[in-house]
């Protein structure tokens, strides 16, 4: 239990400390956020939990794929906002567009064989 509290603790800190940064300096808090922490910490924790290389390297390949729809959010979002769009309606937006990138993307990759 007291391994769980910790990786959830040390994955909060690395948000909220994006999050703090942000206020002061939007590029290196955006620096920060843009290297794939999440990834990173995900493929730590496996490992220190005896997980296989070869397993560590297929989820790196599947974020790989994932991570393209996912560009959409980030080129909506400031879009839409410098378009004058609540914010709200906005992040909404942004994010109901990626969700229908990655509908079809999975099908799409399933056609070019890549398994996720």
């Amino acid at each position: 239990m007291l391994y769980y509290a910790l990786k959830v603790g040390i994955s909060a800190l690395v948000i909220v400390t994006i999050a703090e940064i942000a206020k002061r300096n939007t590029a290196a808090a955006a620096l920060l956020a843009a290297v794939p922490l999440t990834s990173l910490l995900a493929f730590v924790w496996m490992r220190i939990e005896g997980a296989e290389p070869a397993r560590i390297a297929e989820l790196s390949g599947q974020i790989f794929w994932l991570v393209l729809p996912s560009l959409v959010l980030f080129l909506l979002l400031p879009l839409l906002i410098r378009l004058g769009l609540d914010f709200w309606l906005s992040l909404a937006a942004a994010i109901l567009a990626t969700a229908a990138c990655y509908l079809a993307m999975l099908p799409l990759l399933r056609k070019f064989g890549v398994q996720l």
